[in-house]
């Protein structure tokens, strides 16, 4: 089975158009080597996969005949993933959460909807000194 097809069958990615661009940009190895689309997969082969700046390392154990459901997907793969890979995700997340510190800087878009939530017409009245 190709890797594209593989890749779709065991629900890694929703189509598998999206799989086979992800194989054509070099984000997919079959046992350390870059694979294209059409690269045939068999049972035992070590897969890496990078999706969501995650590194997935998997096991193929078998080769599905078409796309299986989401509770039989451990029947054909094995999913070795370190659990490090994906605490480094959470920490990239906190990362973008706070990416300046209050009051520095120019504000941002949201900041300033936020401001503009804050003051109401009177405020803008009065401190224009029209009464």
């Amino acid at each position: 089975m190709r890797i594209d097809k593989y890749l779709w069958c065991t629900r890694y990615f929703k189509t598998r158009n999206l799989a086979t661009t992800v194989c054509k940009k070099g984000h997919v190895r079959i046992n350390g080597d870059v694979v294209k689309p059409s690269r045939e997969v068999y049972p035992m082969d070590k897969i890496t996969v990078r999706k969501n700046q995650i590194d997935y390392q998997l096991t193929v154990l078998d080769i599905p005949e078409s796309r299986v459901g989401a509770k039989l997907v451990e029947l054909y793969r094995k999913d070795t993933t370190p659990k490090e890979a994906f605490e480094h995700n959470e920490l990239l997340q906190f990362a973008k959460d706070h990416y300046r510190k209050k009051g520095t800087g120019r504000p941002t878009k949201k900041d300033r909807r936020d401001i503009d939530e804050y003051l109401t017409d009177e405020d803008f009245k009065t401190a224009d000194g029209a009464d």
